[in-house]
């Protein structure tokens, strides 16, 4: 909660501080899936080119072999 002595504080609007009240509940899961307007959409997309598909296998496989600052050895 916003408290008067925050720097800012008498910059944000009360309907603001609302909206982040509501936006600031955390869930549990994954969240909502798919409404079937967008599943629908998902089966009629073209299919993903083969250069894509390598560029996200590429890059998921430096992702979780890179090593470095904050990376815990192992």
């Amino acid at each position: 909660m916003a408290h008067p002595d925050d720097p800012g504080y008498d910059k944000v609007t009360e309907a603001t501080r609302q909206f982040e009240l509501i936006d600031e509940q955390v869930f549990p899961g994954a969240g909502r899936g798919p409404t079937p307007a967008e599943a629908a959409a998902a089966d009629h997309a073209p299919p993903v080119s083969e250069r894509t598909r390598q560029a996200y296998k590429e890059m998921v496989w430096r992702g979780a072999h890179q090593r470095g600052e904050g990376r815990l050895p192992g």
